[in-house]
């Protein structure tokens, strides 16, 4: 929300109340209590008139200080965002505000707030950077809850009352993050509505808004607040980040880090890390697009044309039709499409919050009063997507054992998982919740819940590591539910590029995974633009053809296509003991796998701009290739000399700059040095398979004196099955298996851009 007119001036009617001064301090075993004034208090007769904020400051976690600013305070809203859900705080010791190398230091009057690392002054709230303010209506009308299209019950008051808080950018500080979001990587500048809504990936709209940014800085910042959060990134005071939301209380935590990892690991030890997935979800996913036929002849011969392209499909996805036409859900097989649908080889369907009142189950779910309702009793329905569509109410518990014992009779046909479509158009104005709810705080807490039920169906039925959602939708703490994916896009290199933002943005949000749409969903991608994009979605953590009214086999696009994804296919199966690896990583400490380049290398400040090209874990650079191969593209290395990981002798030194021209079948992956790689053997098929077995140990750029040591997955749950160890020693290159039963197949080591020694033991000495 913007309150001025310029740096100066308020808009038009704009009734502020600053905080100004710290009138009664309390203090505590974790903090302060202060009671500050927004007038100056010269005499008792100041005391009598004007709000008063009540600020609590207080650490809550190890490296984590929380400011709550409140005005009114009476019953407590609900829903909010869960902390600590999977694993509980840690505590410092000392009981001060000096927490994990972070120090809040407050001042009196004028009443400050400065946030400091060991070394430098990370941000601070200073004069005037907190207050309370009376904004006229109209001011608020392209607010995105009054914008949307679920706002057509609203009736706006004549003053809305918010909350604002500024925390200072210094020169040269970045700030990234805030959700999936598609436009520019670097959020300075821009006007972020932490509202969920079902835009597209072409619009500043998101599906997955999370009130959570980070900094090149050594910081973050999490609001704690599950509703609408308007955030202005250097957008309306060009050197302050404001937050605004309008309620009676705004609470957020600086998060203190010497490091990005360390940063999202202590944010994500607050809101939850991802669940372990199955090792089989990293497997390529085709799905039978959307407007398309989805007959069994169809599905067979897409199959069997895989099989025959040496490109298993380790999950095959039926989209919506699946279900009769105007039902949607049903979650009944149209039995004119398929007769007998537990015959019909699958393993995930699509499924949605919102039942058509066509839908044979819509009755029951009136009946039974599952569905939000409007302020006057009777159901919530709109036209848009399905027929008198109605929407689950998802606080309602009788409501959840429904549409739980739906989904349970699919996992008896045989279905494995669930595509959570949807979830953002959650209504919110003139509604009501069977728990009370607030609707403004449930409409993108909608989102997380619904995922968490159905991901608790499979966790149950199938067990704890088991499950997975492919979800379009999220907010805080959804990243617990994973996986995820960036919604409707289109078959374009802009589209491609939105895709590979939003994943970038998420991932510095807290989330684990990130999907897209290989090829894009909607038109038909040419080419050139699909075996790009192939490329780039078999090295992003999961990987799915699909698309809208036409398919994503590939020879649809040439047999060419089909060589290239076999390629990358292999590759991707072959890294699995690494990519399980980082995915127990993200598990256990919140680090995403995908990661954007200065979340590795903060102290190289060319990566802090980067937003064409990722890290997959610590070790692999992948730069996606966004222009056809006449073309040339351009990424960035950073210092030291990077190891090609398909062009066998290949080497850049940098820091520099590569322009290159990349043929269709190419992507460039380079290998950061001083890396182990633990690949599993050629011509595996499938992602699961035994990541002990006659592994391939390559050693990239190993530096003397250098001890280097490679955990081995057990493949399933968080369960190391052994450790590999290497180290450089006058010359020599020693591998071996310092725990657990691994068996070596190969050892590479590659060092001055060649091969200098390949062994055929469990214990090599390569010279």
């Amino acid at each position: 929300m913007k309150f001025n007119d310029g740096f100066w001036l308020l808009k038009n009617g704009v009734k502020p109340f600053y905080g100004l001064q710290v009138a009664q301090v309390k203090s505590d075993a974790q903090g302060y209590d202060l009671q500050v004034a927004t007038r100056p208090i010269r005499h008792r007769g100041d005391t009598l008139g004007g709000p008063v904020l009540s600020v609590r400051v207080h650490s809550p976690t190890q490296g984590v200080v929380g400011v709550k600013i409140e005005h009114f305070a009476s019953v407590d809203p609900y829903p909010n965002i869960p902390l600590f859900p999977d694993d509980g705080p840690i505590q410092d010791t000392t009981h001060t505000l000096t927490t994990g190398g972070l120090t809040a230091v407050i001042t009196e009057n004028p009443y400050t707030v400065t946030f400091q690392s060991p070394t430098q002054k990370l941000t601070e709230a200073g004069i005037k950077h907190q207050a309370i303010f009376d904004v006229p209506a109209r001011w608020t009308l392209h607010n995105a809850s009054n914008s949307s299209c679920l706002a057509l019950d609203s009736a706006s008051p004549e003053t809305v009352r918010y909350i604002n808080s500024e925390l200072n950018l210094s020169p040269g500080e970045l700030v990234y993050g805030l959700g999936e979001q598609f436009g520019a990587f670097v959020k300075n500048g821009q006007s972020i509505k932490i509202w969920n809504q079902d835009g597209g990936t072409s619009s500043e709209q998101a599906y997955k808004c999370v009130p959570f940014y980070i900094t090149n800085r050594n910081y973050g910042v999490f609001i704690n607040h599950p509703g609408e959060v308007e955030v202005e990134v250097g957008s309306e005071k060009v050197s302050r980040v404001g937050v605004s939301v309008a309620d009676e209380s705004l609470e957020y935590f600086i998060i203190y880090g010497e490091t990005p990892l360390e940063i999202l690991e202590r944010y994500t030890r607050m809101t939850g890390r991802p669940a372990i997935l199955p090792s089989w979800t990293f497997g390529l996913w085709l799905s039978t697009s959307f407007l398309t036929s989805y007959s069994t002849a169809t599905v067979s011969g897409f199959l069997q044309g895989m099989k025959e392209r040496n490109c298993p499909v380790r999950v095959f996805h039926l989209d919506c039709f699946w279900m009769k036409q105007y039902e949607w859900c049903s979650f009944t097989f149209d039995a004119e499409n398929f007769p007998d649908p537990k015959a019909y080889w699958q393993r995930s369907r699509k499924i949605n919050p919102y039942i058509s009142q066509l839908s044979p189950i819509f009755k029951e779910g009136v009946k039974g009063g599952y569905f939000i309702k409007r302020t006057n009793g009777k159901p919530w329905q709109w036209d848009l997507w399905q027929p008198g569509l109605a929407v689950l109410d998802i606080t309602n518990l009788e409501a959840r054992t429904w549409y739980a014992s739906k989904l349970k009779e699919l996992l008896d046909l045989g279905v494995d998982a669930f595509k959570t479509d949807f979830g953002e158009r959650i209504p919110h104005a003139s509604v009501q919740f069977h728990d009370g709810s607030d609707p403004m705080r449930m409409h993108n807490t909608y989102s997380v819940a619904y995922n968490e039920l159905v991901f608790n169906v499979l966790k149950e039925r199938f067990g704890e590591g088991e499950a997975v959602v492919f979800a379009r939708s999220s907010a805080a703490g959804g990243q617990r539910f994973p996986v995820h994916w960036g919604g409707d896009c289109e078959s374009t290199w802009e589209a491609m590029g939105e895709a590979l933002r939003g994943a970038l943005s998420l991932t510095v949000s807290g989330f684990g995974y990130a999907s897209h749409d290989i090829g894009g969903f909607e038109g038909h991608p040419p080419a050139e633009i699909y075996q790009r994009w192939v490329a780039f979605g078999l090295f992003s953590t999961h990987s799915r053809l699909h698309g809208s009214s036409s398919y994503r086999v590939p020879w649809n696009y040439g047999e060419e296509a089909a060589r290239s994804m076999c390629k990358f296919l292999e590759a991707k199966h072959r890294l699995m003991p690494y990519l399980y690896g980082l995915s127990i990583e993200a598990r256990i400490k919140g680090h995403p796998v995908m990661r954007a380049m200065f979340v590795e290398f903060l102290g190289d400040r060319t990566t802090h701009h980067l937003d064409g090209q990722y890290m997959l874990g610590g070790s692999l650079l992948v730069a996606p290739v966004l222009v056809g191969p006449e073309e040339e593209t351009e990424y960035y290395v950073p210092a030291g000399r990077w190891t090609s990981f398909f062009e066998e002798g290949r080497t850049v030194e940098g820091p520099q700059w590569v322009k290159e021209r990349v043929g269709l079948d190419a992507l460039p992956v380079w290998v950061r040095p001083g890396s182990v790689l633990v690949l599993g053997p050629p011509g595996v098929d499938r992602p699961d398979y035994d990541y002990t077995a006659g592994v391939e140990v390559r050693v990239y750029e190993l530096e003397e004196g250098q001890v280097v040591s490679a955990s081995v997955p057990a493949g399933s749950g968080v369960g190391i099955a052994g450790e590999i160890r290497v180290e450089r020693r006058a010359g020599a290159v020693r591998v071996w298996v310092s725990s657990g039963d691994v068996s070596v197949g190969r050892a590479v080591v590659m060092a001055g851009g060649r091969v200098i020694g390949a062994e055929v033991n469990s214990w090599s000495v390569i010279t």
